[in-house]
């Protein structure tokens, strides 16, 4: 399969701290800048997932998600382990230590538009060690979700004007 654009030369046109503008060929995309990642925790237990939500601006609404955080977004940390930023990343949102990440591989989310890819972790053996929310006024609220209701706290979110994050499809496919 041939495409015209792979040859392409990468005009970057605009390029901020963390999200980076590019155009190839025909296709303008996002990408993220300095070469940050991204980690997705699934953390289930006892038959109850956590989610998180917060205020995402690009959606001027609350989005209801699985936690999830930037790997090696500091200048002090660009080398750090996906795994590793996982594991602070629950922590810092919903107040939950994993002793456990599995590391499900890597996933795009909107590959038409951004470039970007995250790792997928599914977390366990969880130790609840304060309340979440967050750092520096990400004012994140966790919710403990029985996954028999899922589909109800999901529908109940919309009807509040949450947006919903597209990986929780992970969790309603029927059992």
């Amino acid at each position: 399969m041939s495409n015209i654009d792979a040859d392409a030369p990468i005009e970057t046109m605009w390029e901020g701290r963390f999200i980076t503008a590019k155009r190839q060929g025909r296709w303008e995309y996002v990408s993220r800048s300095r070469g940050i990642r991204a980690a997705v925790i699934l953390a289930i237990e006892n038959d109850h997932v956590l989610l998180v939500e917060q205020y995402r601006v690009p959606l001027a609404k609350n989005c209801i998600e699985l936690p999830a955080g930037l790997v090696g977004d500091g200048d002090d940390n660009s080398d750090e382990d996906a795994s590793i930023a996982a594991i602070r990343e629950l922590e810092e949102e919903t107040g939950y230590r994993a002793e456990t990440m599995e590391d499900c591989g890597e996933f795009y989310s909107s590959p038409g538009m951004v470039s970007e890819s995250f790792s997928l972790f599914k977390a366990s053996d969880l130790t609840k060690t304060g309340e979440g929310g967050g750092v520096d006024g990400e004012n994140i609220t966790v919710h403990r979700v029985a996954l028999h209701d899922l589909g109800n706290f999901i529908e109940r979110k919309r009807e509040e004007g949450a947006a919903i994050d597209v990986r929780l499809l992970l969790l309603l496919q029927p059992r």
